[in-house]
């Protein structure tokens, strides 16, 4: 079993700042992407910010140098610092790791439950 728990969501104005954190857990051998994606009603499900083991990240296009994703492999988290906040970036965002669960397994994703960023004045 692996758990991915996020925190730090919540309501914000526009031009605030938040950050989301997510610890990953369980039977984790190792994490290859590590991320975080938002849904808003009647929208599919966007890559927002992404990591790979290794240290090279990617950003969607919406929230390139307002956003930063940040690792840390050892404690097996993931944080997104999101300034610059829009109305355009209300959604419900998820936390998304690879895991492999030993050294011959392949890489399964796995998702958080999700935590609601609300953009309003």
């Amino acid at each position: 079993q692996v758990q991915l728990v996020e925190s730090g969501g919540g309501l914000v104005q526009p031009g605030g700042s938040l950050r989301l954190s997510c610890a990953a857990s369980g039977s984790i051998w190792s994490i290859h992407t590590m991320g975080w994606y938002r849904q808003a009603p009647g929208t599919p499900r966007d890559m927002v910010a992404i990591t790979i083991n290794g240290g090279a990240t990617s950003y969607a296009d919406a929230v390139k140098g307002r956003f930063t994703i940040s690792r840390d492999n050892a404690k097996r988290t993931v944080d997104l610092q999101m300034d610059g906040l829009k109305p355009e970036d209300t959604a419900v965002y998820y936390c998304f790791a690879n895991v492999r669960y030993d050294r011959n397994s392949v890489t399964q994703p796995h998702w958080g439950q999700g935590t609601q960023v609300t953009v309003a004045s």
